[in-house]
């Protein structure tokens, strides 16, 4: 239905409403205030619909009206009222009206909200009505679907199910724990039951798939819901977790197979949300932009309004991807992308200079342990000299906030990938105090499926029929998954004052084991087999997040902790440490080059297994 009949419509109810609050007014002595009467009904009649028009009212669709609309409605409605009052004001002081009733204009405001709004709200039930009889193509009955979870991810859900028939899906009801919900009506669905309930209810009410949507739960109650699902041969669909579902809405379309990610969410801890404080209206420069964790601290910085989101990254089909990707969600952020080595100083230097970053996160890094150990050479120049000239880079452009993104392995290192990160740490805390700037490090475990990680590994060898390859069966690991490793660095970025270490809670290590089991089960593949193949060089059974005699404090956010790990030594300046090892490096003399690394890091205990020499 087109705004103008709505218009048309709308002329008449006001005639109505101001009628009704006249004869409610005045009972039967109306007649005697008809002069009254046609003044207010030709004031109501110019000024309400001018009113709605300027505020929008005609130009929304009704069909799909929701509760802004709505309120929207009540506050054109209330304008429109005082307009007309003031007007009747004017007119009595002028001496048109030789009085009025101030209770009149409450009375109309009222009558005029329930016809207009009434009118609006009969088109969107009938509108909703239309849309829930309209038949889906061919003759295949709606499948049944149940909603496990009741919140406002499950009540999207199931109001996109009613809308789109076509889907081939009818929400039937809900599972809840929540004792105050269970029974009850929430749009239109009736909580059935709890979520240990799942079994009975899938009988009783036929059910054929269950949508998991609690974006908040922690990995073991999506874990419980979908082995039980499996066990009783039922399709499963999850909503995204919290971190996925950064600047997007939820909704059906977003529905996806149970994934890895989704059995080993930890609990969501609600963070202080202060990016934007930060963010908002600066340019920030992003290094690794086209990798795993820099894609997606891009992603959800573009979500917080950045004056300019620059993307700096060594790989171009990389960093293409990653731009299409950022820009089709945020088409309206400013992005410029650069082709950067951080081993180039002079090109580094060149791209801070003429972008002045106000905020850099530095996530650029190799990051693969038994490959790093086979070329240690680039792991020093690219994670530890890379980071010298990034830093460099922005203490001369002025760069005021400045996060190094590092990993757990630094933590009393076996690696030489390890051992790198943590040469880059010292350097990035120690030029926090030196220049007096806002510069911090951000270090965490391993995260789910980024690239080259075991998920991706484990995905190909199951599609390939197995084996999974693990090197040893007491293998452990810390796992976050990606999306909120990147939410949890941007959180503790607004922490930070300059030089702190801040470490991510990460929960309990997973066996890596048990994940390729988990993975196995999920696929639905059978009976894969798992072949250990032998503990590599540099890996640990099992890694640390601090050191031991590490101080941890507690920040305002509850997922982030503050730690202070015994000083290396006060008086070194890192800068010059790492040029002096990239020198020896160069050299190409591995045993000179670990014993160099071991004493500038004291706790440094490399994990050596057949090493081919340095070349």
């Amino acid at each position: 239905m087109r705004n103008r009949y709505f218009l048309l419509l709308d002329l008449p109810l006001i005639g109505i409403a101001a009628l009704g609050a006249f004869v409610l007014r005045f009972d039967l002595r109306f007649a005697a205030y008809h002069q009254e009467f046609v003044y207010f009904v030709l004031v109501a009649s110019i000024m309400k619909p001018l009113t709605f028009y300027a505020a929008g009212v005609y130009g929304r669709y009704w069909p799909y009206a929701s509760v802004p609309d709505l309120v929207m409605l009540m506050l054109a409605g209330t304008a429109a009222s005082m307009l007309v009052g003031i007007t009747l004001v004017a007119g009595l002081w002028v001496g048109v009206l030789p009085s009025f009733s101030r209770s009149v204009v409450v009375i109309d405001w009222l009558l005029t909200l329930a016809l207009v709004g009434g009118l609006r709200g009969a088109f969107r039930v009938m509108a909703e009505s239309q849309r829930h009889r309209r038949p889906t193509s061919g003759t295949t009955p709606l499948e049944r679907v149940l909603i496990a979870g009741a919140g406002h991810a499950g009540m999207m859900v199931a109001r996109d199910l009613q809308c789109n028939p076509q889907l081939g899906m009818s929400a039937v009801g809900f599972l809840d724990d929540d004792p105050t919900k269970g029974g009850k009506l929430i749009g239109g669905l009736r909580v059935v039951g709890r979520l240990d309930e799942l079994a009975q209810v899938a009988v009783t009410r036929r059910i054929t798939r269950v949508i998991i949507a609690m974006p908040t739960a922690p990995g073991s109650v999506v874990r419980s819901i979908a082995a039980e699902c499996q066990a009783l041969s039922l399709t499963s669909m999850v909503i995204p977790g919290i971190f996925e579902l950064v600047g997007g809405q939820v909704t059906v379309g977003r529905l996806r197979q149970v994934q890895i990610t989704d059995l080993l969410r930890r609990s969501h801890a609600a963070g202080a949300f202060n990016a934007p404080a930060y963010i908002s209206g600066r340019t920030v420069l992003v290094t690794g932009a086209g990798g795993s964790i820099g894609r997606e601290i891009c992603w959800q910085v573009a979500n917080f309004q950045p004056k300019e989101l620059v993307m700096l990254g060594h790989g171009e089909n990389s960093l293409i991807e990653a731009r299409a990707h950022l820009l089709r969600d945020y088409p309206d952020v400013p992005v410029s992308c650069h082709i950067a080595d951080i081993r180039n100083e002079t090109r580094l230097s060149s791209v801070f200079r003429a972008l002045q970053p106000e905020v850099v996160f530095h996530a650029a890094a190799y990051k693969h342990v038994p490959l790093m150990e086979e070329n240690p050479e680039e792991a020093l120049t690219n994670n530890a000299v890379g980071t010298r000239n990034v830093v460099r880079a922005a203490l001369v452009a002025g760069t005021a906030r400045f996060v190094l993104v590092s990993t757990d392995k630094a933590a009393a290192p076996a690696s030489i990938m390890g051992a790198s990160k943590r040469l880059a740490e010292e350097l990035v805390r120690q030029s926090a105090r030196r220049f007096d700037r806002d510069f911090m490090v951000v270090r965490f475990g391993n995260v789910l499926g980024s690239r080259g990680s075991v998920v991706p590994i484990f995905q190909r060898q199951i599609e390939q029929g197995g084996p999974i390859t693990i090197t040893h069966a007491e293998m452990k690991r810390y796992f976050m998954t990606i999306p909120e490793a990147a939410h949890l660095v941007i959180e503790a970025a607004a922490l930070g004052t300059g030089g702190e270490l801040f470490v991510l809670r990460m929960g309990e290590p997973v066996a890596i084991v048990d994940l390729a089991r988990d993975m196995i089960r999920l696929s639905g593949a059978g009976d894969i087999p798992i072949v250990f193949t032998g503990v590599r060089a540099g890996e640990k059974f099992q890694e640390i997040l601090w050191e031991p005699g590490a101080v941890t404090k507690p920040t305002e956010h509850p997922d982030i902790l503050s730690v202070s790990e015994h000083a290396i030594s006060n008086d070194l300046d890192w800068a010059a440490a790492i040029e002096h090892l990239a020198a020896v490096a160069g050299n190409g003399n591995r045993h000179v080059f670990v014993r160099e690394i071991g004493r500038y890091l004291p706790t440094f205990a490399p994990v050596e297994r057949d090493l081919r020499p340095m070349v």
